[in-house]
């Protein structure tokens, strides 16, 4: 873990974006991982939390456009 920062990226080396530019591996948008290395804490969280939900439509075969609930 990077001393200078509590959260840590959620990549996972499987970079492949689909057709709305989520990331198949750590289910990110393609805005949210340029975004990732300037973010602070309370932004990365929320940035972990959209991809927590991604993941969980991406299993129950939903729509994982950046946005969607």
């Amino acid at each position: 873990m990077n001393p200078n920062r509590a959260i840590e990226s959620p990549c996972v080396r499987n970079c492949c974006l689909d057709q709305h530019n989520i990331c198949l591996g750590c289910f990110r948008a393609l805005e949210e991982i340029m975004r990732w290395s300037q973010a602070d804490d309370a932004e990365r969280a929320a940035i972990l939390a959209n991809t927590r939900r991604r993941r969980a439509h991406s299993l129950a075969g939903k729509d994982n456009r950046p946005g969607l609930d």
